[in-house]
């Protein structure tokens, strides 16, 4: 019996058009949607065109090692799935088949509270590859206590704690193409979990916010008590914030406007980087997430300070477009153009790479 070809994996500037063609239109305004006029969604982009490469040359770049840490777990790449929801809307492998993916890989991945599948099935699925578990603060802190618990459980290495999302943003593309975060969503992680509040309640000139937005920097202090893991808050744009989460115990920091989803205009991931690094100093990890396209982005933020970079609308691209195997090419090709990156620009380790390998990008000015 004749069966199909397999299909030809696109580059990874045509990824994001390919993947286009394979889900409904209400699913691609999920994934590709912003809060309000997209300024955040952008400008992660455009912060990225701000820098370029100063290369080094004729230096044995025989041999490129990706290897590193995040949080003391050993992973084969700098680079790593960021948490996104809901991923089995996307395509029935969803959560399972983006966790085999990764972990075939060794690449870390961060699996949401909000995902389709439960976290025990995604850890299954993972088997020994590494996983964090990324947490959405619950409206009591006895259900967020349960999912730490179960995640910590089912072999999961840190905790993620998703800390910019009081409340959903105004989502115009989202809402307009017709997919709502509600609980009309099935859930993996079962009756413990409820999805961020989608909007403040208006008594006159007054709004209330859902019980979870009073939450303050002792949530850190209440989570220590009930784990073991380390903990890493996400959502950082400030110095400010970072020193307040390292005072607290956290272990890491994820540079994050939510991929450009949730305070519209807020500064892009990349251009507040260099401050929360000088500001946390040594004292926790620093990773970054927010418009990363191609290995030359992940070199930048490497660069400039991040230990690890976050991967978000190209791992959904790449999991619309073929499922589990979709991801892993996906990876793989990501890996492969980092290390030829890395190869052109005199670096044979992540080690290598440092603030002298960037500038910043002026505009040209070929007239004086």
């Amino acid at each position: 019996m004749a069966t199909d070809p397999p299909l030809t994996f696109p580059s990874l500037s045509s990824l994001e058009e390919a993947a286009s063609a394979k889900v409904p239109p209400r699913i691609w305004a999920y994934i590709q949607g912003g809060s309000g006029d997209e300024r955040a969604l952008e400008g992660n982009r455009e912060a990225f065109r701000r820098w370029r490469l100063r290369p080094r040359v004729l230096g044995d770049v025989s041999t490129v090692d990706l290897g590193t840490t995040l949080l003391g777990t050993s992973v084969h790449a700098p680079f790593f799935v960021a948490p996104t929801a809901y991923q089995g809307e996307i395509h029935r492998d969803g959560e399972v088949g983006t966790a085999r993916a990764a972990a075939g890989l060794g690449i870390l991945g961060i699996y949401s509270t909000l995902s389709s599948a439960s976290l025990e099935t995604i850890a299954s699925a993972a088997g020994a590859g590494p996983r964090w578990f990324q947490l959405y603060l619950q409206p009591e802190f006895a259900r967020s206590r349960r999912l730490v618990e179960r995640a910590e459980a089912a072999g999961y290495r840190a905790i993620v704690v998703t800390a910019d999302v009081p409340v959903l943003a105004v989502r115009d593309r989202q809402a307009s193409g017709g997919f709502a975060i509600d609980a009309s969503l099935p859930l993996g992680n079962g009756p413990d979990v409820t999805p961020p509040p989608r909007g403040p309640t208006r008594d006159g000139a007054r709004y209330t916010l859902r019980t979870e937005a009073a939450t303050t920097w002792t949530i850190l202090d209440q989570l220590r008590e009930v784990t073991r893991l380390p903990l890493a808050v996400k959502g950082i744009l400030t110095a400010e914030d970072a020193r307040e989460a390292v005072r607290h115990g956290a272990q890491a920091i994820v540079v994050s406007n939510h991929g450009g989803r949730q305070l519209d205009a807020a500064r892009p991931s990349l251009l507040a980087l260099p401050e929360i690094v000088a500001a946390v100093d040594g004292k926790a990890e620093v990773y970054l997430d927010g418009g990363v396209r191609r290995g030359v982005d992940v070199l930048i933020a490497l660069a400039l300070g991040a230990r690890g970079v976050g991967l978000g609308r190209p791992v959904l691209w790449a999991l619309a477009w073929g499922g589990s195997d979709g991801v892993g090419r996906y990876l793989s090709a990501l890996g492969t153009e980092l290390a030829t990156s890395m190869a052109l620009s005199g670096r044979r380790s992540i080690a290598e790479i440092d603030p002298s390998l960037v500038e910043p990008n002026p505009p040209l000015h070929i007239f004086t």
